[in-house]
């Protein structure tokens, strides 16, 4: 049956109910830093929290029986496709590849402790790790670190960077790679794939809205903005680029005040809060929210499809990321209303 887009729809399905839902997370929320890692080892991740318990403890061991389960799921998910509902999966499923290089990067970069990322981020016993590991081990800067990614699918866009660039540059170029790889991917009329399509350009005009604010917010001349914008997007296509580049913030906010898009009024609201707490922390909870009501139609559009596969690994994800906040928010000692403000 492996292979059968209704059999691993179904699987799918049947595996995103089991998934802790918000009143769950609440309860966890309200464990003692350590009471959580029995209660978490209760819903799902016991066989990982027993493989790291010898090694690590505390947020170590529950970090990396987090990020062991997430990869080994994905990895299973994946192999139960064939064909073209693979190739559909593995639009989304291929993202955590450029999050590992991110990783990887920032740790070279910032000269981060190769245990310390062996513990949490990419735990050394789970094999698929081991190759971002010898990177990281083996690296003395960036540029010998994006050497060693050279035959990576992205590996070509890295290394047409000069050798002096920056974090950010590199970053910025294994986003471009990614949409663009995705975007193309995505060319058939079929309902399924235009559906995952018109997503990803949400998440396109999501991150180039918050570039152009951030830009803004540390001095970036617009000129130079315009190279941060990825291509792709629905809410600020790619025609509008040059506008942008003349007028910054300003010509974006003409853009999107004309889209049918956006909230532009909600939107304002936000940025007005955003300014009163000098983060932009309001207006990335409030994309994370669009984004995650969009991908909930996925359980339930098009049934025998890509759709409700990609629907649980993004939840699968979100449910990975909700219990990370939880457990380093009680272990740094945060109020437990911020907590519950952060999860999904």
């Amino acid at each position: 049956m492996f292979g059968n887009t209704a059999y691993v729809a179904s699987r799918a399905k049947s595996r995103r109910n089991k998934l802790a839902d918000l009143a769950r997370m609440r309860q966890l929320i309200h464990q003692s830093p350590d009471q959580l890692t029995v209660a978490i080892s209760n819903i799902g991740y016991s066989d990982e929290i027993n493989l790291y318990a010898g090694k690590f403890n505390g947020g170590d061991l529950v970090e990396a029986a987090l990020t062991h389960n997430l990869e080994s799921e994905l990895e299973e998910i994946v192999s139960m496709c064939n064909g073209k509902v693979k190739s559909l999966v593995e639009v989304y499923t291929s993202r955590f590849e450029y999050q590992n290089a991110k990783v990887v990067l920032r740790a070279v970069m910032n000269d981060v402790d190769l245990e310390k990322v062996s513990h949490s981020i990419l735990p050394e016993l789970n094999q698929i790790n081991t190759p971002w590991l010898k990177i990281i081990e083996n690296s003395d800067d960036l540029r010998s670190a994006v050497t060693q990614m050279r035959r990576k699918s992205f590996g070509s866009s890295l290394m047409a960077l000069p050798e002096d660039a920056r974090l950010s540059d590199y970053e910025d170029a294994l986003d471009r790679h990614y949409f663009s790889v995705a975007i193309k991917t995505l060319s058939s009329t079929k309902p399924s794939t235009r559906y995952l399509r018109n997503y990803l350009a949400m998440e396109i005009d999501h991150r180039n809205i918050l570039n152009i604010l951030e830009a803004q917010s540390v001095g970036i001349n617009s000129e130079d903005i315009s190279e941060l914008l990825i291509p792709g997007g629905r809410m600020l296509p790619s025609s509008s680029f040059s506008s942008i580049a003349a007028g910054g913030k300003d010509s974006m906010m003409d853009i999107l005040r004309s889209s049918s898009k956006l909230d532009f009024a909600e939107f304002e609201l936000l940025l007005s809060r955003s300014k009163d707490v000098r983060s932009l922390d309001p207006v990335i909870t409030w994309f994370k929210n669009q984004e995650h009501k969009f991908m909930q139609r996925m359980s339930y559009l098009h049934p025998v499809s890509a759709l409700p596969i990609i629907h649980y690994i993004c939840m699968k994800v979100q449910e990975v990321a909700d219990l990370r906040i939880i457990v380093r928010g009680r272990l740094a000692g945060l109020p437990e209303d911020v907590l519950e403000a952060h999860i999904m």
